[in-house]
């Protein structure tokens, strides 16, 4: 057994590494247990110099329902200094700060698709940090990408005739909190939040042919962005009636990272994350889906449209992974499912599918130094 941060030798560039897929082996480590799992998660959360690129997890939960014990899906990736922020669940803003994250560092959010848990604090971050000054707000603008519209009629009273995507949803935000930034610019203590980003709707190449009767067909990863410090990939994945639904992958210098976002089981998920070095997945465990006393036809969809946690390991494994990081927890609720369960489940998977990579549970806060494999 040997650890994939142990006899490390220097990696060409990140421009290098990108477009070509990584060939190196599993790196073989043990499955995160209970005493490890807690030193990582009461790891020092005030600094990222512990490595050049770092996973936080803000929030784990699955789910809109809140949680007193689990803060929504959100996730941080640190670069080099800089922070991009995978989805924007249910108390995101408060969890970064409690990470030790700068407003200040904050270069992109990155949305995996608008259902209201991943996308509920995302206007929070620029209306709280437009009536910050110095170093507790946005220093320059930060770059937004989420999907475009499903181009599909809204069944919402009000709402405009074709649901929005990511850039309209922005506007409409903007209109609809427009009371406290005129509040704030009227006394000359603050902007308008809508000055402080630039979003992008992302839509997939028109040849892959994806709709929203078509929502994931098999396709090849393709550019979001890339500046200097990483560049990020993306691809269909199926989540019901939610169209676009991505993931991304992350890949820079130091190391490559890919967040699944929801997702039903889906080779393109297998594609996107081959040979990463972390892959972080959602996962929902049915026999605890079904202690809820949820109506059947309701449990039946987020089975139809998640990702069973005994599916991992083959996941894992067959996109040749060096981690798994399993969150978006479903039932997030720890008296509901004890994280000695959890643990249990993904040594399972993992056994059943010769997975010989790390497993890791996630949890609130939980900081995970990324490093290409040696």
């Amino acid at each position: 057994m040997c650890s994939t941060e142990e006899n490390e030798q220097p990696t060409p560039s990140r421009r290098t590494l990108l477009g070509a897929v990584t060939a190196s082996a599993l790196a073989v480590a043990p499955l995160l247990g209970a005493s490890q799992a807690a030193a990582a998660t009461a790891a020092d959360t005030t600094s990222t110099s512990d490595s050049d690129l770092t996973l936080v997890l803000l929030g784990t939960n699955a789910g809109p329902p809140p949680l007193a014990d689990r803060y929504g899906i959100s996730s941080a990736l640190v670069v080099n200094g800089k922070t991009y922020v995978v989805d924007c669940g249910r108390g995101a803003v408060t969890q970064y700060m409690r990470a030790g994250l700068s407003l200040p560092s904050l270069t992109g959010i990155f949305l995996t698709h608008l259902h209201a848990d991943h996308v509920v604090d995302y206007y929070a971050f620029p209306s709280l940090a437009a009536g910050a000054a110095g170093n507790q707000g946005f220093q320059t603008k930060v770059s937004v990408y989420g999907p475009g519209s499903a181009g599909i009629a809204s069944t919402v009273t009000g709402a405009p005739g074709t649901v929005p995507g990511t850039v309209e949803m922005t506007k409409l935000a903007g209109q609809a909190y427009a009371a406290s930034p005129t509040f704030f610019m009227t006394e000359h203590a603050g902007i308008d939040p809508a000055t402080l980003l630039d979003v992008h709707d992302v839509l997939p190449p028109t040849a892959v042919g994806a709709s929203a009767t078509n929502t994931a067909p098999a396709m090849q990863p393709f550019t979001v962005m890339e500046d200097d410090n990483v560049k990020v990939t993306a691809i269909l994945v199926p989540h019901g009636a939610v169209y676009p639904a991505y993931a991304y992958r992350f890949d820079t210098d130091h190391g490559s990272v890919v967040f699944s976002g929801d997702t039903a089981p889906t080779p393109n998920i297998i594609t996107l994350a081959q040979g990463a070095d972390v892959l972080v997945h959602e996962a929902v465990y049915p026999a605890g889906l079904l202690g809820l006393g949820l109506p059947q036809a309701l449990v039946d969809h987020i089975l139809a449209t998640h990702t069973d946690v005994a599916k991992l390991g083959g996941i894992a494994a067959a996109a040749g992974v060096g981690t798994l990081v399993a969150t978006h927890l479903g039932p997030g609720d720890p008296a509901t499912v004890p994280d000695a369960t959890w643990r249990r489940l993904l040594r399972d998977s993992a056994r059943s599918a010769g997975y010989g990579g790390r497993m890791i549970l996630g949890s609130d806060l939980l900081r995970l130094p990324v490093k290409h494999r040696g």
